[in-house]
């Protein structure tokens, strides 16, 4: 197995939709509003994904895992209203570009430059287990930054976390939601990697 990292933009744009597959596989739960149908929610957010945005784990070629590199008011998304009417219908598709523009969308507090926020980061469930992410990973943290953060990260996310942890994250932030039962998790925790107070 040959894992090659990249960024989409060198890809181009055949490789779009396949990206927003391995994107919308691993989201599907926070993206169920949509559609719980996997080829629709591919097709949903494919047109919208900046590439430039986007970073790729191919797998033989494929791409197996992706992240999202982030800094200041940088946006991974652009959507487009009568795109997401075409696919979802004319009110759905307006409900969800509201969403998309309200939740996904728009700074977070704390945001800045030289601040780079990782999100997003998901692997192919075929490919899980392999490694994959931890050297999507590694890549990201040789980026020209001191300063990284991984936002919103679900407590039960137990994979995730602990390989954060082992890569030098620390929690930052635990945010308890509401209704955590129906969720089917307790809090969004944020983790950040500070390489300058680290080499202090």
């Amino acid at each position: 197995m040959k894992i090659e990292v990249t960024h989409a933009g060198e890809l181009g744009e055949e490789y779009r939709h396949q990206i927003a597959e391995v994107l919308t596989q691993g989201f599907a739960e926070d993206f169920a509003f949509f559609s719980n149908n996997a080829d629709v929610l591919a097709d949903v957010f494919a047109p919208m994904l900046i590439l430039e945005r986007f970073h790729i784990a191919l797998v033989d070629g494929e791409p197996a895992a992706v992240a999202v590199v982030t800094e200041g008011e940088q946006e991974c998304f652009k959507p487009d209203r009568h795109e997401l009417q075409r696919v979802l219908g004319p009110i759905h598709g307006m409900i969800s570009y509201r969403i998309i523009r309200s939740q996904f969308m728009g700074a977070y507090d704390g945001a800045r430059d030289g601040l780079t926020e990782i999100a997003f980061v998901t692997t192919a469930p075929q490919h899980q287990g392999k490694g994959v992410a931890t050297a999507l990973m590694r890549r990201l943290l040789e980026l020209p930054s001191d300063e990284f953060v991984l936002r919103d990260i679900k407590d039960t996310n137990t994979p995730a976390l602990g390989l954060y942890a082992k890569l030098g994250f620390t929690e930052t932030q635990r945010r308890r939601i509401k209704f955590a039962k129906r969720a089917g998790f307790s809090a969004y925790v944020s983790m950040g990697l500070n390489r300058a107070k680290a080499n202090a």
